[in-house]
């Protein structure tokens, strides 16, 4: 017994609590793909994937263990380390931070990264003096090319209103306290402009090399919510 496209999207819809409307073979043709079918889909976008992921995994077609360790390896290490290895090459090649300081999204270019979420990408530098945080107060805009997936948190409203309101006691709850001298900024990206942070390079990392600097830069430092330490001081 085959599956058809409107059985798995009729499965799919009832499934997220909508109604199916089918067209009709005398309806006017639709270039919606094969079948022509249209139906009315759930407003929410969260709730259809939510919905079609339960479908593919009731009729075992996604295993659900595997989709969580490719979202997982999406967000943690495919992104991010693109956005690391910018970082490092900025660490170790002073003329690149300066271009990347001047203009992001022609640096990126040059190491290979872009794309539609990193078209107007400004970088922002840490500095002993300065720190700096990224927020999107409207939605979750994010340089996904860079970073990969964005956080859960990223996208909440607390964090969305209070990173704008109180940065350092969002910073505090993150584990980073800083000393009152050192001033935050905050920048608040838009469906026109993305931010990342360059962070600080840790002391102690002048002998490391730019790979080994890689493996040091995180998601979190990137964003403005962490500092970059040594292996050794993260876990101790």
């Amino acid at each position: 017994m085959t599956t058809t496209r409107r059985d798995l999207l009729a499965t799919v819809l009832t499934a997220a609590g909508a109604t199916v409307t089918a067209s009709r073979s005398d309806a006017e043709p639709r270039n919606h793909g094969e079948g022509g079918d249209h139906q009315e889909l759930p407003s929410d976008p969260a709730l259809r994937t939510k919905a079609l992921e339960s479908v593919l995994v009731a009729r075992g077609l996604v295993d659900r263990a595997a989709l969580d360790t490719l979202v997982e390896v999406y967000e943690h290490e495919i992104g991010p380390r693109n956005g690391a290895q910018v970082v490092a090459h900025a660490w170790v090649d002073d003329a690149y931070r300066r271009r990347l300081l001047d203009d992001g999204t022609a640096a990126i270019r040059e190491l290979g990264y872009g794309g539609e979420e990193s078209e107007h990408l400004v970088v922002v530098e840490n500095t002993d003096r300065v720190h700096n945080l990224v927020v999107c107060t409207l939605c979750s805009c994010y340089p996904w090319a860079l970073l990969g997936l964005p956080p859960v948190w990223y996208k909440s409203a607390a964090y969305r209103s209070r990173a704008v309101i109180d940065p350092r006691g969002v910073l505090k709850e993150f584990g980073l306290e800083l000393p009152a001298d050192i001033e935050v900024r905050v920048w608040d990206s838009t469906a026109e402009v993305r931010y990342l942070v360059l962070p600080e390079r840790p002391a102690g990392a002048g002998k490391l090399s730019e790979a080994e600097l890689v493996a040091l830069v995180t998601r979190d430092a990137m964003i403005g919510v962490s500092r970059v330490t040594l292996a050794h001081e993260a876990r101790a």
